[in-house]
């Protein structure tokens, strides 16, 4: 069957059409993908249900103040008409003052700024949301071919009938170590050497080195033979020269072998192929050489280690013998030289990219098309084999949805998979409550890609449908790029928590302050105007300006030391634990207490002082809203870390911190002195001591929360002690 879609590199054909359209396998493939559906991140989702519960708190708030200050106003004689006006007016400034109008910009530039980490990391951001969505993963589902491996093969193992070599190194780099009987070898025996530079003869490939190292023209396998003899020091070039090439039957997968005649003292014939192949070859007057089962037993014990194993013989000819091959000549009379082991080896880094994935509570598993065997083999290797089970697409396809279901928490490699069996897989793993990602590199693999929470697709060996199907694009196919994005995307969720733990207890001591005005601050008999401790626009400055500006800094900010150490977050817990949420009104009341408190002193002793009252209203109203610049300056500081002190994180670890303390401050002071702002606020000058004052009493929170981090440390330190 040839499918649509398919590419012809040689030969030729006549083919018979037998579907066309959304029959063929690419119209089937199209059809998964329009059955998949895009999932909404769990941030959106958390984020959504906040700010539904915010609106409707800040709703019936704003109807009871409206209520409560029509009532007040009432009470004093002044005009309904009068009242709703002047009291509509706070009950905005109120909904204006809870709602955390930054939020939209922290979380977009919080993500941004993500994204920005992770091309660094080879990880290239399609989606946006994507970034916070890897931070909750639970479960990774990864191709082998280059994800895990190295995507290049390479010789680890040579095998005559009285040696066994084992050979060090990954890739291309003729560089590695030849270890007999766990010992390592200088001088190889000469029939190794022989085996080697046989191998070296019957190939096609070349190795070169340039400016980005060791690369090959030609078939990887053959290019690892050549590595090999490289790495026992035969120069590939004197071979040929020794024993020049006179002809040669390629390799086909009809003949599954390729045999070369060289000249030279003697002619001789090459073989190489596959082992059963070129052991039916090696035998003299009729009879099979005594060693065969040996040989067989070898070549089994080398395949269930996920090798691809070449068996090498050859065959000395007369000089008078034709100097042309045909297949009569490669039919019989070989010697047996030895078998070659090869392997795609597993990537280093991502071996430790697995392990940090383990200590952080993710799953890995492992999805390939090779045999059973072969993923076995490199699964046990890369420590995803667990009990050892592999279970094969075939076995899935026949499986209900209960088994499947179990199967699938339960089984980490998975062997000749389908792209049908991906895309049963990923929502076998969702209807478990798992975020799931997965990796792909083919147009087959576009369905379970776009399925997926996150999809992931590989940069280099990628499709264009792929990429197009995918959030994340890998820019060096490397699994180790994913434990690094997963990290990264726990780190912005880390610092978007930061951000919101910040800009609440703001937002919330800003409503909590008009609240308290509008209850029990009193009405000026003459004006008829509610006293406020700051104006609605004065209350906008903060809220947009100040606290936008303090909290886009907690975006650069340092991963905390725990952040791989801790299992993925679940994604039904709410968005604000209990702690977060003890913090927030904790500091939210904090700031109320001392903007109310200094107000009203500073307010009744400059009275006192026979200063006219606007001009006491003006200054009174700058130092409440310069406290509560100077509090959240200090809160901010805190929230570098929500539990650990400053000293654990590294006081000067982010800069942009006090890049945006400078920027506040630089406002705050035009804020106070500037006279246009003066104008458009109604703010006054402060002087030093006033200055100094509201500072003074801003830096309450600093002390307040270093306790409240010290007894949550040592209630950490208890339970721990307790298990």
């Amino acid at each position: 069957m040839v499918y649509s879609g398919t590419l012809v590199t040689t030969g030729t054909a006549t083919a018979m059409v037998t579907a066309t359209g959304m029959g063929t396998e690419l119209g089937r493939i199209s059809d998964m993908l329009e059955s998949t559906v895009d999932l909404e991140t769990p941030l959106t989702k958390k984020l959504d249900e906040v700010s539904t519960y915010i609106t409707i708190a800040i709703s019936v708030i704003s109807v009871v103040i409206l209520a409560i200050g029509v009532k007040r106003a009432l009470d004093i004689a002044i005009p309904l008409g009068n009242a709703l006006k002047e009291t509509l007016i706070f009950a905005i400034a109120l909904a204006v003052g809870a709602i955390p109008e930054g939020l939209p910009a922290v979380v977009t530039i919080a993500l941004a700024i993500g994204v920005q980490r992770m091309a660094r990391r080879n990880a290239i951001i399609r989606k946006l949301p994507a970034v916070e969505t890897l931070g909750s993963t639970t479960v990774i589902c990864s191709d082998k071919t280059g994800t895990l491996t190295c995507n290049e093969m390479t010789v680890t193992e040579l095998r005559t009938l009285q040696i066994n070599c084992r050979i060090s190194g990954n890739g291309y780099d003729p560089q590695g170590t030849f270890t007999i009987e766990g010992r390592n070898v200088v001088h190889l025996p000469e029939d190794i050497k022989d085996l080697l530079t046989k191998a070296s003869l019957c190939n096609d490939a070349t190795l070169h080195q340039d400016s980005t190292g060791w690369n090959i023209t030609g078939d990887p396998t053959e290019a690892a033979l050549l590595v090999a003899a490289a790495k026992a020091g035969i120069s590939i070039e004197n071979a040929n020269t020794r024993f020049p090439r006179l002809d040669s039957i390629p390799f086909s997968s009809e003949n599954q072998y390729m045999a070369t005649l060289h000249g030279g003292a003697e002619k001789t014939i090459v073989l190489k192929g596959a082992p059963e192949v070129i052991l039916s070859r090696c035998h003299v007057a009729g009879q099979a050489t005594d060693d065969t089962q040996q040989i067989m037993t070898e070549i089994n014990r080398m395949g269930t280690q996920g090798m691809r194993v070449l068996a090498m013989a050859g065959k000395q000819m007369d000089q008078a013998a034709p100097d042309t091959l045909s297949p009569d000549s490669v039919a019989q009379g070989f010697t047996f030289l030895g078998l070659i082991g090869m392997i795609d080896p597993p990537r280093i880094e991502a071996i430790e990219a697995i392990k940090a994935c383990h200590q952080a509570g993710i799953e890995v598993k492992m999805i390939t098309g090779d045999h059973r065997t072969t993923a076995l083999a490199i699964g046990t290797e890369i420590n995803l084999a667990g009990s050892g089970q592999v279970v094969t697409g075939v076995e899935l396809a026949t499986m209900d949805a209960a088994t499947l279901q179990q199967t699938a928490l339960t089984t980490n490699i998975f062997a000749r998979v389908a792209p049908e069996h991906k895309l049963r897989l990923v929502r076998a793993l969702q209807k478990e409550r798992h975020i799931v990602a997965m990796t792909g590199d083919g147009v087959n693999d576009a369905p379970s890609l776009k399925q997926a929470n996150i999809g992931v697709a590989m940069g280099i060996t990628g499709t264009a449908v792929s990429k197009e199907s995918a959030d994340i694009v890998l820019a060096d196919d490397n699994f180790a790029s994913i434990s690094a994005a997963v990290e990264e995307g726990r780190r912005v969720y880390d610092n978007l928590i930061k951000s919101l733990a910040f800009l609440l207890p703001t937002n919330l001591g800003l409503a909590l302050i008009l609240i308290y005005a509008i209850m029990f601050f009193p009405f000026d008999p003459v004006s008829k105007v509610l006293l406020l401790p700051m104006l609605p626009t004065q209350l906008l400055w903060i809220n947009l300006v100040a606290a936008v500006a303090l909290a886009l800094p907690l975006a650069f900010e340092v991963k905390e030391p725990d952040i791989m150490h801790r299992p993925p977050r679940n994604p039904d817990a709410p968005l604000f634990t209990g702690f977060v949420i003890f913090r927030v009104v904790t500091v939210s009341l904090l700031m109320t207490a001392g903007t109310i408190v200094l107000f009203t002193m500073e307010y009744r002793q400059e009275l006192s002082a026979s200063i006219a009252e606007p001009l006491v209203l003006a200054k009174t109203q700058t130092m409440a809203v310069t406290f509560v610049i100077m509090f959240q300056i200090f809160y901010m500081i805190h929230c570098r870390s929500l539990k650990d002190s400053l000293l654990k994180i590294g006081f000067f670890s982010n800069p942009t911190v006090f890049w945006g303390i400078g920027v506040v401050l630089a406002l705050q002071g035009l804020f106070v002195y500037l006279p246009l702002m003066q104008q458009v606020f109604n703010t006054a000058p402060l002087s030093l001591t006033e200055i100094g004052l509201t500072t003074a009493a801003a830096f309450i929170i600093f002390p307040a929360v270093s306790l409240e981090k010290w007894v949550r440390s040592l209630l950490r330190r208890s339970l721990k002690a307790g298990a």
